[in-house]
Formats: structure tokens, sequence, C-alpha cells
């Protein structure tokens, strides 16, 4: 198998295995619904499992090299920007409990 075909190969059994990690997530959103603390735990996870991976492989995996490194930075530029998960303000969710109660 050529490298083209390997990478092309490897890069939708990515594919498929994100979107089978998007449809499990999707599901927990759905078991959670309405559940505040379920959905916190869910969002904890999510947070956990983001910062195995950027603490751990991805980082074990950066570039060695100007070259390696050029190319991560323009993949980054042209996908969207670092992946980040923001977390609510307390501020933020004591003014939208606020604005609820009309005041």
């Amino acid at each position: 198998m050529s490298n083209s075909n390997q990478f092309e190969s490897e890069s939708g059994m990515l594919s498929h295995k994100l979107q089978k990690i998007s449809i499990s997530v999707e599901d927990a959103i759905a078991a959670c619904e309405g559940d505040t603390i379920a959905l916190l735990a869910l969002l904890r996870q999510l947070e956990f499992l983001h910062r195995e991976i950027r603490d751990g492989v991805f980082q074990a995996s950066l570039p060695q090299n100007r070259q390696a490194l050029y190319a991560l930075l323009r993949e980054i530029e042209m996908e969207g920007g670092w992946p980040y998960i923001e977390r609510m303000r307390l501020q933020g969710l004591l003014a939208n409990m606020q604005e609820e109660d009309g005041g």
C-alpha cells in the first residue's frame, strides 16, 4: 500500500472514530437533558479527556523540527485554531439566573 493510500485509510478510520465519539456524546447529552448535575459531570469528563490528550500524547507528538512545526501551525490556522474548552464563569451563571428571575 502506498503512503498516500495508507494515509487516506488511516484518515478515514480516524474520521469514523471521531463520528462515533460525536454520536456517543450526543447520546449522553440527550440522556442528561434537564439534569444539571449529570450535564456538569459530562462537561467535567470532556474537560478531563481534553486535558489528558493535550498533556499526554499530544505534547509527546509535537514536532521536532521547524518544517514540521510550520506544518502544524498552518494546520491549526487553516482548520479553526487551537481547541479550547471554555468554562462558564460563575458571574455569568449568576447573571443568567438574575435575568430569569426578572431582576
